[in-house]
């Protein structure tokens, strides 16, 4: 199949070629026919499967066919979760857009929006946008929706997990009742079936591989290790294998920065990426790191979504997630476009259950190795630790006038649940603010 047997128009075919691509992507193929009758549709692709193209491409040929050349109200607005993936988004925009009468811009939190007013009030076709900054916009009466013809929800599953069902909510009610809706999930959770059943209509269900799939051609390694090791297996196995382009996932932002400061002191140039950080310090972290002037980046879930970065040869979990499906989204960051990647877990003993669920997940055991030469003894200051806990354990278990069959905190913990959900809740609230 090609893309001229899509039905797309030859200004947009032209915009294809100067990027190189000559054969539509699975996504592609059923999503831009559906989204060409004008049909919503929701869809599932896995990361680096060229879902970018598969909306943007129709919904500018759409705009194209039918906008009113002397007044240009938004009529396509694209939804997405974070800086980073909005600025990647209106960078394809603007390539497939170049042969076209369109313009378009993007708006997102972290810069001043001066420059972002102006150039909307300028008129443009389509915008892409965070939501926070979009209303602050919208509040402001800078911009109306009123004339919004698609509605685009980008990564609707990170939106979810970001918590923006109720801007996302608010920000429905500025549109039209009567428009076409499109939106694209990595993953088809219950969240996001419900979240789809309030926003399409009738839509066409688009799935272009199941959601357990990883990259074919990502070699994935467990490193079995304790936590204390970790970035002393990291500076490793960066070192011997003088490897230039790693990006590394942790599960704070604070372990991000401490992570990155250590890779520093080791002379490994590193720089982190989350939330707390200004666009400008992401922006510059970034561009640094696909110019190759910076060897690691170390980020957290939610501000990695989204990141295209061509040909990255690996990818490490410095700590594991504890959703499944984000394992699955880290490691697509490598092995795109048919190159080969290589993803790496280290994992110490308090995250063997994350291995299981994402075995799970995955349908597939992984493969654990051992680093050659590496010494895995904790560090002095983590043994004290343990030692601690151990002690506390037996105290508590002494001063309990209970008997053995009753007491059994750690199964009691996992059958009843309230410590693991406790905890569990504690991991999410913080992979929100990350």
């Amino acid at each position: 199949m090609t893309f001229e047997s899509l039905g797309l128009k030859k200004e947009l075919l032209k915009a294809v070629e100067e990027k190189g691509y000559t054969t539509p992507s699975p996504i592609q193929e059923k999503a831009i026919p559906e989204i060409l009758k004008k049909n919503d549709v929701l869809a599932s692709a896995q990361t680096g499967t060229g879902k970018t193209a598969g909306f943007t491409l129709p919904i500018l040929q759409i705009i194209t066919d039918t906008k009113n050349p002397k007044f240009r109200p938004i009529r396509a607005l694209i939804l997405t979760p974070t800086r980073e993936l909005a600025a990647q988004i209106y960078d394809n925009v603007r390539d497939y857009s170049k042969h076209l009468n369109i313009k378009s811009t993007v708006i997102f939190g972290g810069v001043k929006p001066k420059k972002q007013i102006a150039t909307i009030k300028s008129g443009i076709d389509v915008l892409v946008a965070t939501p926070g900054r979009l209303l602050d916009l919208h509040d402001q009466k800078v911009l109306s929706l009123k004339r919004v013809d698609i509605l685009i929800l980008d990564e609707a599953d990170r939106m979810l997990d970001m918590g923006f069902v109720r801007d996302i909510k608010k920000i429905i009610s500025f549109l039209p009742s009567q428009r076409q809706n499109l939106l694209f999930s990595a993953t088809f959770s219950k969240e996001i079936k419900a979240l789809a059943k309030g926003i399409l209509t009738n839509p066409v269900l688009v799935e272009a591989a199941p959601e357990n799939t990883t990259a074919e051609m990502v070699t994935q390694k467990i490193y079995r290790v304790p936590k204390s090791r970790k970035a002393a297996m990291v500076i490793q196995l960066i070192s011997d294998g003088d490897w230039n382009q790693v990006l590394i996932f942790t599960r704070t932002k604070h372990g991000a920065n401490r992570l990155a400061e250590k890779l520093q002191k080791k002379g490994i140039s590193s720089a982190a990426i989350h939330g707390n950080k200004s666009q400008g310090a992401r922006t510059k972290a970034l561009k640094g790191f696909k110019e190759n002037t910076i060897r690691v980046l170390v980020a957290t879930d939610i501000a990695a979504r989204g990141l295209d970065i061509p040909l990255l040869p690996h990818v490490i979990n410095y700590e594991l997630p504890n959703i499944p499906e984000d394992y699955v989204h880290r490691i697509g960051r490598t092995g795109r476009a048919g190159a080969s990647g290589e993803a790496i877990s280290l994992v110490s003993r308090e995250e063997l259950e994350y291995v299981r669920n994402i075995e799970k997940l995955l349908n597939q055991k992984l493969k654990i190795v051992e680093l050659e030469g590496f010494d895995l003894t904790p560090t002095e200051q983590s043994q004290q630790k343990d030692s601690s806990t151990k002690k506390n354990k037996r105290k508590t278990s002494s001063s309990k006038n209970t008997s053995r069959r009753n007491f059994s905190p750690k199964k009691k913990s996992n059958k009843g649940g309230s410590a693991t959900n406790y905890k569990g809740k504690k991991r999410n609230n913080s992979k929100r603010s990350s």
